[in-house]
């Protein structure tokens, strides 16, 4: 199922992947092949599309960098069964590595991808070289949160304009400046048979039930076990990750590295992209160099799960 047809002018997706559980994973790549992997990972309500100015100037660096819409999101297959948990996105994670020849990956993962790229590497399931997390911890503001939910559970009978899509986007993002050309939002929506805009994903990612203590127990012993090469980017103006909660972070993992971008918000790599990109390069360039063995040295895995029984559904 998806949420309507693709409108004139979205990208079609460079790939198409096996996930689990037979959903297709769509992707884009920048790069030559022959770097070193980069897997971006987008938050809920957002796309591949999200990390298109990081992927751009990661490959300009000489990383292979891949973008890949969740499921249920963007181009990527909706999950027949309304299953979003952890656990069904890191096995996506695997297939798309796998689908990549196996090399070991750079994690980079925002808000949802954040947490999905913590507990691969976290319990184990993914031989990472590398782990930066954008704008999300174990510990996160409930205010925010509630925030992005109220943003997406917005006109479920759909828009009529992109002009609305525009102000719903604009009242969620304030500091943004609104665009001058709507074409570009045309990504974001599919349009249904009655002629009315839709969000791209699967309204059933918005309506499960989430537990925040058990993600937060779940994701807290993830960070403990973390012994890779890892970088915590915050937005200064975020309200889902607050000063708080990335020093909580980083007294879970004493090693990881900080960046406080002052003037973006939650999506970071989308409010400042220059900042973003020079960070992580740099980042990359000490851990995991162009030329030349990755600091974090390849190990066999062993997963395991930590926290509370049962899988955890992130936060958008």
């Amino acid at each position: 199922m998806s949420a309507g047809k693709r409108l004139p002018g979205t990208p079609e997706p460079m790939h198409r992947w096996p996930g689990a559980d037979g959903v297709t994973i769509a992707g884009d790549s920048w790069g030559d092949p022959k770097g070193p992997l980069i897997l971006l990972q987008h938050g809920g309500g957002q796309t591949r599309h999200a990390w298109k100015g990081a992927g751009e100037a990661l490959g300009a660096a000489g990383y292979y960098a891949v973008a890949f819409d969740a499921r249920g999101h963007g181009d990527s297959d909706w999950a027949p069964d309304g299953v979003y948990g952890m656990d069904i996105m890191v096995e996506d994670l695997k297939c798309v590595i796998k689908a990549l020849g196996g090399t070991r990956p750079v994690l980079v993962g925002a808000s949802m991808g954040g947490g999905t790229s913590l507990v691969a590497t976290g319990e184990d399931h993914i031989d990472a070289t590398a782990l930066v997390m954008v704008d999300i911890a174990p510990q996160i503001e409930a205010a925010g949160v509630d925030k992005i939910m109220a943003f997406m559970s917005q006109k479920p009978e759909g828009f009529s304009s992109l002009q609305e899509v525009a102000d719903a986007i604009g009242s969620y993002q304030p500091h943004r400046k609104a665009p001058k050309n709507l074409d570009g939002l045309a990504k974001n929506v599919r349009e249904g048979e009655d002629g009315k805009y839709r969000w791209h994903w699967d309204p059933q990612f918005r309506t499960i039930r989430r537990d925040m203590n058990k993600r937060k127990d779940r994701l807290e012993a993830c960070t403990r076990n973390l012994s890779l090469p890892t970088l915590l980017v915050r937005g200064g103006l975020s309200d889902v990750l607050s000063e708080e909660g990335a020093q909580g972070f980083l007294k879970l993992c004493p090693h990881s590295e900080y960046v406080n971008v002052t003037d973006a918000g939650h999506m970071v790599a989308g409010d400042r992209n220059d900042v973003f990109g020079t960070s992580v390069i740099d980042f990359l360039s000490r851990t995991v160099p162009i030329a030349g063995a990755p600091v974090q040295q390849a190990h066999e895995v062993h997963p395991h799960h930590e926290g509370p029984p049962g899988d955890t559904v992130d936060i958008p």
